[in-house]
C-alpha cells in the first residue's frame, strides 16, 4: 500500500470508538479530510451511496464503490453517467450462481427485527403470543426467519412467537390476508419487486392491522416521485427510515415527505431504516471490510479498465457485472437467475 495514499472523513469511525491514533498507527499513509475534499479523490469507497451534491463533486473519470442500486435508482444512474463516474455497486457484485458478494442479510434482518421487537414490547398493552407475519421469502425474508427464531429463544417470551409467511396467492385471497392482519404484530416486508411502481399491499389493507403491532421494513425502497409513474414503496403510505431515524411513529413529520397521491390513512409504528446493518456499526463493518478488501485489491492491482466478463477468474466477472456499463447494457438480463 506504500504506492497509494488513504484519505478518511475526519471523523471516521468515531461511532465506533475509533480515533485518528488508531488508524494511524495501522497505517501511516492515511490523511483525514473534510467529508467535501473526499469526494474529490481518485477512488471513493462509501458503503452508504452518496447523495447528490457528493457525487457532483467527484471528478470525471474517478471510481467509485457503493451500494449503488441501480434498477432502483434510474436518476441517480444518469448523473453517474453525466459526471463520467466508473461506478462499481457493491450489490450488483453477483457470482455465476447468483450470490451476491457484498452483503449482510443476517445483520439487516437481525438488526431489523431486534427493534421492532422492542418497539412492540413498549407500545402493547395485551399479554399472549407474538405473530411476526413475512412478506418475501428471497435472502433477506429467510434471515428474517431466523432472525426471529434466534430472538424469541434468546428474549424468551413466555407466550411465545409465531411466524408466517404470506405468499403471493395468500395475499390476493383478501379474506383469509385480513384474518392473519387482524392477528398480526409485525408485518415485515422483505420483498424484492420487478415493478417498483406498484404496490404490494395498499394503505387500507394496512389499516387492517391492530393498532397495537409494527410495520417492519426491510427492503427500505425509497419513493421517487422524479419518475413518472413515480416509483413507491411494497406497502402504501409507509415512510423510510434512517440511521438517524429508525423507529417511525403516526404522527412524525416525515410523513410529509411522502409524495403527494400516496394513502398514509391508515398509519401504526413503522421501524425502515435505509441502512439497517449501520445499527451495529463496528460489526458491520468488520463484516463489509472482509468481503471489500479483495475487489478493491483487484481494482487497484488489475486496473478496472482490463476487467473482463469473459475472464477464467470469477472474482473478475463478479465485478464486471457490478460495473455501471455492464448494466447500462443489460440491466439483470444476464445477472444469474437467482438474483433477477
Amino acid at each position: 500500500m506504500k504506492d497509494i495514499e488513504l484519505f478518511l472523513e475526519e471523523g471516521y469511525g468515531s461511532g465506533m470508538g475509533f480515533n485518528v491514533m488508531n488508524y494511524l498507527d495501522a497505517c501511516p499513509h492515511i490523511h483525514f479530510v473534510s467529508n467535501k475534499e473526499a469526494y474529490t479523490k481518485d477512488f471513493v469507497t462509501v458503503l452508504r451511496a452518496p447523495e447528490k451534491d457528493q457525487i457532483t463533486r467527484m471528478k470525471k473519470g474517478a471510481i467509485l464503490l457503493s451500494m449503488l442500486h441501480y434498477d432502483t435508482r434510474p436518476i441517480r444512474n444518469k448523473l453517474l453517467e453525466k459526471q463520467g463516474i466508473i461506478a462499481f455497486s457493491m450489490d450488483g457484485m453477483i457470482d455465476d450462481f447468483g450470490i451476491r458478494h457484498i452483503v449482510d442479510y443476517y445483520g439487516t434482518a437481525f438488526n431489523g427485527a431486534e427493534v421492532a421487537l422492542k418497539e412492540l414490547m413498549r407500545i402493547r398493552s395485551k399479554t399472549s403470543t407474538i405473530h411476526v407475519s413475512i412478506i418475501g421469502v428471497g435472502e433477506v425474508g429467510l434471515k428474517a426467519i431466523k432472525a426471529f427464531k434466534n430472538l424469541s429463544n434468546t428474549l424468551k417470551y413466555p407466550e411465545g412467537l409465531s411466524i408466517t409467511v404470506l405468499t403471493r396467492s395468500l395475499i390476493n385471497n383478501e379474506t383469509a390476508l385480513k384474518a392473519i392482519l387482524n392477528e398480526t404484530d409485525i408485518l415485515v416486508d422483505a420483498t424484492s419487486r420487478v415493478d417498483t411502481t406498484k404496490h404490494i399491499l395498499d394503505n387500507k389493507t394496512l389499516g387492517e392491522l391492530p393498532l397495537e403491532s409494527v410495520i417492519l421494513d426491510l427492503t427500505a425502497d425509497p419513493y421517487d416521485e422524479y419518475l413518472n409513474p413515480i416509483q413507491v414503496k411494497g406497502f402504501e403510505g409507509i415512510p423510510t427510515g434512517t440511521l438517524d431515524k429508525y423507529v417511525i411513529y403516526s404522527g412524525d413529520s416525515i410523513y410529509k415527505t411522502i409524495p403527494k397521491g400516496v394513502d398514509t390513512t391508515h398509519r401504526r409504528v413503522v421501524v425502515s431504516c435505509n441502512a439497517w446493518p449501520g445499527v451495529h456499526p463496528k460489526k458491520s463493518m468488520e463484516h463489509y471490510g472482509k468481503q471489500l478488501i479483495p475487489f478493491m485489491r483487484l481494482i487497484k492491482n488489475r486496473g478496472f479498465e482490463h476487467v473482463v466478463f469473459e475472464s477464467a477468474s470469477q472474482q473478475e466477472r463478479i465485478l464486471k457485472r457490478s460495473q455501471i456499463e455492464y448494466f447500462k447494457a443489460h440491466g439483470k438480463a444476464l445477472w444469474p437467475k437467482k438474483h433477477a
